[in-house]
């Protein structure tokens, strides 16, 4: 069987997910801590590479010894969580854990994935917020969400997102589809959440920087389906700050 866990991280100080030279990961913090946890060299596969600086709110990894399928080992399943976070830094927290089949894989077998934006959008910065959201202090009014959520309606759907790909990705089929996506105010903060089967490299920040420009004005709410069509990354906004994005929530059936 397969181990897998469920982990939170704020990614401020990380280069993302993925084991890197020279650059401090979070599968890299994982991948020790189940050494030492286990008293072997353990493989962590996760369920997305995230950016540099990108948080996670719920994330999925499997553990299993180095260059097997499965794991052994005499830890109650309960009790791994706790144990696992005493070799993990505080930015890091395994919060669940439970047994999967061999076959199982965390990125392949998922069936969707829901990211969260926010925007802090106060004209004071929050030192508590910082590194955490995207701070916009000329703030936005109720009728500037409305055309944001507006232009979002033209997201939904399957599409072609390469307009909203990074230049230079290697991916040949752009095509995904968005389950829902919308902005919602809660006092200081405008939360964005979009759900969809599969996510291009920085297609979220990119949705949320010609989103923002929509709200300030600079764009028609009615532009995204002419950003889509084109198929054309310089006819989409800016790409938004990585410290405002987190991966929410990972499905992996229909009944999630």
């Amino acid at each position: 069987m397969k181990l897998l866990i469920t982990i939170r991280f704020l990614g401020t100080g990380y280069c993302g997910w993925q084991k890197q030279k020279n650059c401090i990961t979070v599968q890299e913090k994982m991948t020790e801590a189940a050494g030492m946890l286990f008293g072997f060299e353990c493989d962590v596969t996760g369920c997305s590479r995230t950016d540099s600086g990108v948080h996670a709110n719920m994330f999925c990894a499997t553990v299993t010894a180095k260059g097997s399928d499965s794991i052994n080992t005499t830890v109650p399943i309960d009790r791994i969580p706790r144990a696992f976070n005493n070799f993990l830094p505080e930015d890091i927290g395994v919060i669940n854990a439970e047994w999967v089949e061999n076959d199982f894989h965390p990125r392949y077998g998922a069936v969707g994935k829901e990211y969260e934006y926010l925007i802090f959008d106060r004209a004071e910065r929050d030192p508590f917020m910082s590194g955490r959201s995207w701070h916009i202090p000329h703030g936005f009014s109720d009728s500037d969400i409305k055309n944001m959520n507006i232009a979002m309606s033209a997201v939904v759907g399957k599409h072609d997102f390469t307009s909203f790909m990074a230049q230079g990705s290697k991916i040949e089929d752009a095509t995904r589809t968005v389950k829902y996506a919308y902005f919602e105010r809660e006092g200081n903060i405008v939360r964005f959440r979009i759900a969809a089967d599969g996510f291009l490299y920085n297609m979220v920040r990119i949705i949320v920087g010609t989103a923002v420009e929509v709200g300030e004005g600079k764009r028609s709410q009615n532009s995204i389906s002419d950003i889509i069509a084109a198929c054309d990354r310089k006819m989409a906004g800016r790409t938004a700050p990585a410290c405002g994005l987190y991966l929410n929530k990972v499905f992996y059936n229909q009944a999630d």
